[in-house]
């Protein structure tokens, strides 16, 4: 296949993905909903795992930055290197929200399989908290953990990590610019 091929086959492929998603639009704005009406005193959580890690952070500090809602993420090396290491891999999620977060805080997952152990048991803790909401991002199947266990389930209907990843940032900014819209 040549080069020029595969990209014209990957945008399409992508553009697809995003127009599919366009039926999920009630979620967004649900989403900004909840999100304009968090009070000061309270905080959104997000997490990811790998590519899912650094959407996080970018949606995390471009949501804080650009509206009025506190949005933590835990992307320090320490934090999760240490709590990985006291607690195992597949609890250092629910031990940040157990330490950090408090009832009527809002979580936000990003999960392309929808079926990680450590967001699996981020989403008890969260409800063993008293969060507000749950909110998740995934992929794969439509049908997973995540999605069966939250109150708002943004799902993308891929099985390659790319273009879930992709679109999951694609939807997420455009959260990040509506909010903006509706601080103004």
């Amino acid at each position: 296949m040549k080069k020029e091929v595969f990209v014209s086959n990957y945008i399409e492929e992508f553009c697809k993905i995003i127009n599919a998603a366009e039926t999920q639009k009630d979620e967004i704005v649900s989403i900004c909903n909840l999100l304009s009406k968090i009070k000061p005193e309270n905080s959104v959580h997000i997490f990811g795992n790998g590519g899912s890690a650094s959407i996080a952070s970018h949606f995390s500090m471009d949501l804080t930055n650009n509206s009025n809602v506190r949005c933590l993420n835990y992307n320090d090396p320490a934090i999760i290197t240490c709590y990985a290491n006291d607690f195992k891999f597949e609890n250092w999620v629910s031990r940040a929200i157990t330490k950090y977060g408090k009832k009527n805080d809002i979580l936000i997952l990003i999960s392309s399989s929808g079926t990680s152990k450590n967001m699996i048991n981020g989403v008890k803790a969260a409800k063993k908290k008293k969060f507000n909401k749950v909110i998740t991002f995934t992929g794969f199947k439509k049908k997973n953990y995540l999605s069966k266990n939250s109150d708002i389930n943004f799902w993308i209907d891929s099985k390659k990590y790319n273009i879930i990843e992709n679109a999951h940032q694609f939807y997420l900014l455009m959260i990040v610019d509506l909010m903006k819209k509706l601080t103004k």
